[in-house]
């Protein structure tokens, strides 16, 4: 869903001395990032620098940002602020957290494992590798989450629907893209 510039939004800052044009646009990527709490793409991101390189800001901000509790990562195909673990104590301590975490059945977890390394993944090929029927529900309780989304249908008969991870499952499991995985049967 594309949305145009703020009309009232000066992209380019041609009044502002080269360095503090730069300066400018590395605030408002870091607003921008700071006020979405998901991914933000990089197309999103260039709707409010100049004509510049969205990637060298967000490089210039990271260097920035070394030394504080937080950082730019790289999710998918986007970027978002996030605490670094070293923190994660005080986070919870702060917020009465306890040891929250994404809690999943261990069914859940294998099927999402699954859905991980095999995407695209139809239901059937979910039975395949677990050698019984995993459940709408189950899916369902996944996609609900946020960690799973359909993919591509297959190109057979009934063209079924498949699963993909998201982006949010990238930033859960502190992932910044497949790649990042895992060796199947590798303990992490």
């Amino acid at each position: 869903m594309a949305r145009r510039p703020d009309p009232e939004l000066d992209r380019h800052l041609d009044e502002l001395p080269p360095e503090l044009r730069w300066r400018e646009w590395m605030r408002r990527i870091e607003a921008v990032l700071f006020a979405s709490a998901t991914p933000v793409a990089r197309e999103d991101l260039a709707r409010v620098v100049g004509d510049v390189s969205v990637d060298l800001l967000i490089a210039d901000l990271a260097a920035e940002l070394a030394d504080r509790p937080y950082d730019v990562a790289r999710i998918g195909s986007g970027w978002m602020l996030r605490t670094r673990p070293a923190y994660a104590p005080a986070i919870r301590t702060a917020a009465d957290l306890g040891e929250a975490r994404l809690e999943l059945s261990e069914i859940e977890t294998a099927v999402l494992a699954a859905i991980a390394w095999h995407q695209p993944i139809s239901r059937d090929g979910l039975k395949e590798i677990f050698a019984q029927e995993i459940s709408r529900d189950l899916l369902g309780r996944l996609s609900a989450r946020g960690l799973i989304a359909t993919g591509p249908r297959e190109p057979r008969r009934g063209a079924p629907h498949s699963f993909v991870t998201t982006d949010l499952f990238l930033a859960s499991y502190d992932l910044q893209s497949l790649a990042d995985l895992p060796e199947m049967g590798e303990e992490g």
